[in-house]
């Protein structure tokens, strides 16, 4: 590992930054699992695979799926509830179901939606290759370290200065985590590693301009189906440059070019559990829209069918940025709107994924609302914070505060929340019966003979679309 030791700027003596990672993914097979390290997985796996069966027929799944079908590639990996195909195409489809309706998880730290690349990367090798529970958890794990790593920071790292750049952090730090996690499965040495994660840098990419559109859920299968192409290639010989992750010359440079004085770059140091840090999602928008929403909601009551005169909205910096659309047009532009889920919120939506439809659309009720709506960006607030106030026509000042918001770690969801989430997603694509088998299965992933029941569960066909 020569080359790597003498990688630009090195982070820790002579290790580099890269080289910190490629180790990272060779120990993974002897690396414990510590008890709530494997429930959060689980809990991750739960989440991932109830926002992936359930969107099989969203608009953004159908065209993704029908291409990859198109291209007739064997392989043993399935896109769920339909063929098999090549591992790559398949984490490419499954990865862009889960993305699709913007319900799957968001780690606190900034560097996106880790999930739906991560564990539909990460099941697709392990179907193709025959991978055991364990090696599927700690390749997964390891991925989920490695992506959360390099894009986290809060509010001044990695991640968030990213999307303030226009580039989407899930692809950017995904496709070095689906990397990370495939070049497990398929037992890489270091130097093989520390070659597939320099080809995933070199092919990440996404903008933020796209949100609201097919192409923002692609980024999540676009990082899974990359990160599994870059690990393959690895494994049969290719080469790339090692030093794309140091903190100069890199990736970093290229993505936030003229760095902020106060930008924040986390070490390279795997002594802790990012997942455990990991946020999710009651509500089925952009993550940038709950802590205002979730304010909102607690006031419907008050306001009821009321007119509202005006609405100042405190929110992150970042809000404007990746759900800042004042004039939605579309149901998908609308989970990017912070003034419509706003308005949402206070006309009475659970912001569930059906709430987002066409007549909701054009919902006067709510469609009033948006344009009194002014929000105001605050520096040091962060993403699970919110603070509403509302002027109503008859004059009554409404206030509103979220100080953590529902999903994140200090305010978490329970299995039973995660349980009736899965239900209300999977039962109408799989059925009651099939839904519950799934959810049992992947409550208990570690037992063996879990993962085959799972496979066998997605291989059934899905029930009729409803009208």
């Amino acid at each position: 590992m020569e080359a790597l030791r003498k990688a630009a700027n090195q982070s820790q003596g002579e290790i580099s930054r890269g080289e910190q990672i490629a180790k990272y993914i060779t120990t993974a097979r002897q690396r414990a699992i510590p008890a709530e390290v494997l429930n959060a997985a689980k809990f991750t796996l739960v989440d991932y695979m109830g926002v992936s069966v359930g969107a099989y027929y969203e608009a953004p799944a159908v065209p993704t799926r029908k291409t990859a079908l198109s291209w007739g590639a064997q392989g043993k990996a399935r896109m769920y509830l339909d063929q098999q195909t090549t591992p790559a195409l398949a984490a490419l489809v499954n990865g862009t179901m889960a993305h699709c309706m913007d319900y799957d998880d968001a780690h606190t730290g900034g560097a996106g939606h880790p999930s739906a690349p991560l564990w539909a990367a990460t099941l697709a090798m392990a179907e193709q290759v025959g991978s055991s529970e364990q090696e599927v958890l700690a390749a997964f794990l390891t991925g989920f370290e490695v992506m959360t790593k390099l894009g986290g920071g809060g509010i001044e790292g990695i991640g968030r200065t990213t999307a303030r750049r226009g580039f989407h952090p899930t692809p950017i730090y995904g496709t070095p985590g689906c990397a990370a996690a495939a070049s497990v499965l398929l037992n890489l040495d270091e130097k093989q590693s520390a070659y597939a994660m320099g080809v995933a840098a070199t092919t990440a990419g996404g903008l933020v301009g796209s949100f609201g559109t097919h192409a923002k859920p692609f980024h999540a299968g676009m990082a899974a189906m990359d990160g599994i192409h870059a690990a393959q290639l690895a494994s049969n010989g290719f080469e790339s440059a090692v030093s794309l992750y140091e903190k100069d010359k890199g990736l970093i440079d290229s993505i936030i070019q003229n760095k902020p004085d106060t930008l924040v770059i986390p070490p390279m140091e795997f002594d802790n559990w990012e997942i455990l840090a990991n946020g999710y999602k009651p509500y089925a928008c952009c993550r940038a829209t709950h802590s205002s929403s979730q304010a909102a909601r607690t006031l419907a009551a008050k306001v009821g069918t009321r007119k509202v005169k005006r609405i100042v909205a405190k929110v992150h910096k970042n809000a404007l940025v990746t759900a800042g659309k004042l004039n939605p047009k579309t149901p998908l532009e609308a989970k990017f709107s912070v003034p419509f889920c706003i308005a949402m919120g206070l006309r009475g939506y659970a912001l569930a994924a059906p709430d987002f439809n066409e007549n909701t659309l054009k919902d006067k009720s709510v469609t009033e609302i948006v344009p009194v709506v002014e929000l105001v960006p605050v520096d040091a607030q962060p993403q699970h914070e919110a603070y509403l106030d509302v002027w109503m026509e008859d004059g009554e000042h409404l206030q509103a505060t979220t100080e953590i918001v529902i999903g994140h770690p200090k305010n978490p969801m329970s299995w039973d929340d995660m349980h009736t989430k899965f239900t209300a997603l999977v039962k109408p694509v799989m059925g009651a019966e099939k839904a519950e088998q799934l959810y049992q299965a992947m409550r208990k992933f570690e037992q063996p003979g879990s993962l085959k029941t799972i496979f066998a569960l997605l291989a059934t066909p899905p029930l009729p679309k409803q009208a």
